[in-house]
């Protein structure tokens, strides 16, 4: 049975919003350190604020890079991803250049995901891959977890939470069947409640990125008391 620290762990604590504030940034790190959440996930710009903010604490610091539409070019993820490293981001999650893959550029992805991954590893941090899987066909989503099973960054990862659609267990059970133990999958957008988060998690999911991870956490609290579904995670 998960243990309700154990759930708060797997929990990356989001606020990715276009007008969020230090008030609410500072807000977000007492809350991911109170509840023993593993990261905030931020955008680069306040990841030094943040790495202030959580000083002593073990809550990681992520920086979301090329979000959420991942057009940037490789040389400016890896720049923002430095800049982020400088800052004090322990996780990276960035997004994939969706319109390579439609494309049919495997190779354009590869370059990306080892590019990413060798600057990841170099600095001792994680690495995650976004998919926005809401605009991917299966063979789409499949080729990205093939690279990602030789690359190995540490996550593929569903959604930003920022397009047409997010997690689904379909979708986690996908990529989990692709990457097997060589990476792992995190399941992001549209995780609002615990039924859900425990789907994922059956699923395969060991990463959880939500904003609403303190309501997830209450819920469990209770769920854990009086489900016997839990009995079978």
């Amino acid at each position: 049975m998960i243990g309700v620290n154990e759930l708060a762990n797997m929990i990356d604590h989001t606020l990715l919003k276009a007008d969020a504030t230090k008030v609410e940034f500072e807000r977000l790190c007492k809350e991911a350190d109170e509840y023993g959440f593993k990261m905030v996930a931020i955008n680069s710009y306040p990841v030094a604020m943040c790495r202030k903010f959580l000083k002593e604490s073990k809550v990681h610091v992520g920086a979301a890079i090329g979000f959420p539409l991942g057009q940037t070019t490789i040389k400016t993820k890896i720049s923002e991803i430095e800049e982020a490293i400088q800052n004090g981001a322990d996780e990276i999650d960035y997004v994939i250049n969706i319109g390579k893959l439609k494309e049919g550029d495997i190779e354009y992805l590869r370059e990306e995901m080892e590019a990413i991954v060798t600057l990841s590893r170099e600095n001792d941090i994680i690495s995650k891959v976004i998919l926005e899987n809401c605009y991917l066909t299966d063979e789409e989503k499949i080729a990205v977890c093939k690279i990602a099973k030789e690359v190995k960054p540490d996550f593929v990862k569903t959604s930003t939470g920022f397009g047409t659609g997010g997690a689904t267990v379909e979708d986690i059970a996908l990529m989990k069947k692709i990457v097997g133990d060589a990476v792992k999958v995190k399941a992001a957008g549209g995780i609002r409640d615990v039924e859900t988060a425990l789907q994922m998690i059956k699923a395969g999911a060991e990463r959880l990125g939500t904003s609403s991870g303190i309501k997830i956490i209450e819920e469990y609290k209770n769920f854990k008391e009086s489900s016997s579904d839990v009995a079978s995670i």
